[in-house]
């Protein structure tokens, strides 16, 4: 593994001043750190009277004790390892100096390293490297602004339970801005397909056909997929989570049961669209046309059909999709090429709710479809008080008489 020469250690009482090597390495292959760097004498930790609920002695240790609360959510847990991880290797390598002993002057240089993470070949590689390579690394490349607000979101919640549990003195992001944890609602109405990049991939999925059996199994997969996540409007992993009985009928009607963030359980309406394409995969797999309240099987498997795929699988097998469709339309249709190019499985629950915004679904509906907590969150997707906005201000109907009209 890639190692590098620490050499800023601060001296404590029981240990002299010395360089030590730490590798590049996930913390679970990182050697045991000497205690100038490991938090045992932290600048944040609180003083020796007072009681820790964590039986932690080192800044590690403590984080460690902070990912357990996560460890029945792995899409969770591995989204939070993620943000810790990276923070904890920055303070040690380039700071050379305790998580422990961090201060929000430190984290706002940190946010600007999550900018342009440098040197790259340091910080960055490929994201699909296994993480027992020595070829692992935190980073794919720059974090766009979303992208930071939301690391920096983690480690807010990641120092307040620290502080809560009184292993730090205080929690230095407590300091943040509060404009900046807010939710970009500019993002989640840009990142979504309209109406017209919608049915191009619809088209496009619907005008393939396959000239072998693999190929026939993975349209037949993407058609089910396409339907699940424009219909139920889930996240990647609720759809890699879903049991075939899952859904189930109830006084003639179906349903869908979820277990979603936050491990909130939910029993979400379904329509006949869903259920046909349901039924319609299910025969490729030479099952019974509908599921019944004992099949465990999961419902997206993979194209043996045999087990059930992983929420990364899921995403790669919809930019397969997305990435054919776009090259398909790149000469007809360039500018919805371009958008089906940035899709990705989270588009797909923006688009399902917008469309069901458009559609007319009262608010309080489609934020129970959403699971929204709060209506704020919601009233993102709807447009039709922006339409009409819109069509008043062109009411205003003047046209400057040096420009020409298009």
């Amino acid at each position: 593994m890639c190692s590098f020469e620490i050499s800023r250690l601060k001296n404590t009482p029981n240990e002299k001043h010395e360089k030590f090597v730490l590798p590049m390495a996930p913390l679970e292959f990182l050697p045991h750190l000497p205690d100038a760097l490991n938090g045992s004498f932290g600048e944040n930790r609180p003083a020796a009277n007072q009681y820790c609920q964590l039986a932690a002695n080192t800044d590690l240790e403590a984080v460690q004790s902070w990912l357990m609360e996560y460890q029945e959510q792995p899409q969770t847990f591995r989204a939070y390892r993620k943000e810790a991880e990276r923070l904890l290797l920055w303070c040690w390598l380039e700071l050379g100096k305790p998580f422990s002993s961090l201060n929000r002057q430190d984290l706002a240089a940190y946010q600007l390293f999550l900018a342009d993470p440098q040197p790259t070949s340091r910080w960055c590689g490929n994201g699909r490297t296994p993480r027992h390579s020595s070829k692992w690394r935190p980073f794919q490349g720059k974090l766009g602004k979303a992208s930071q607000q939301h690391a920096l979101r983690i480690l807010k919640g990641l120092f307040q339970y620290l502080h809560s549990a009184n292993y730090l003195a205080g929690n230095p992001l407590a300091l943040l801005r509060q404009k900046d944890a807010r939710q970009d609602s500019r993002n989640v109405r840009e990142r979504h397909l309209d109406q017209a990049s919608w049915q191009v991939l619809v088209d496009y999925l619907q005008q393939q056909e396959a000239d072998n059996v693999q190929r026939q199994k993975q349209l037949e997969r993407w058609r089910l997929l396409l339907a699940f996540l424009y219909l139920l409007a889930p996240r990647v992993h609720e759809v890699a989570q879903a049991k075939m009985n899952d859904f189930f009928q109830r006084r003639g009607n179906w349903w869908w049961a979820v277990e979603g963030k936050g491990k909130k359980y939910a029993e979400i309406p379904v329509n006949e669209a869903l259920i046909n394409a349901l039924m319609r995969y299910r025969e490729t797999l030479n099952l019974s046309a509908l599921p019944d309240n004992d099949d465990f099987s999961s419902v997206i498997r993979n194209l043996s059909g045999t087990k059930g795929i992983s929420p990364n699988m899921i995403y790669r097998t919809m930019k397969d999709l997305t990435d054919e469709a776009s090259q398909a339309c790149a000469a007809t249709h360039p500018d919805i090429a371009e958008r089906l190019a940035k899709t990705s499985t989270h588009w797909f629950r923006h688009t399902a709710i917008t469309h069901q915004a458009d559609a007319g679904v009262e608010l309080r509906f489609l934020a129970r479809n959403a699971r929204h907590a709060n209506l704020a969150t919601t009233r993102i997707y709807l447009h039709e008080e922006d339409d009409v906005w819109q069509a008043q201000n062109k009411k205003q109907n003047w046209q400057a008489p040096w420009v020409k009209e298009k």
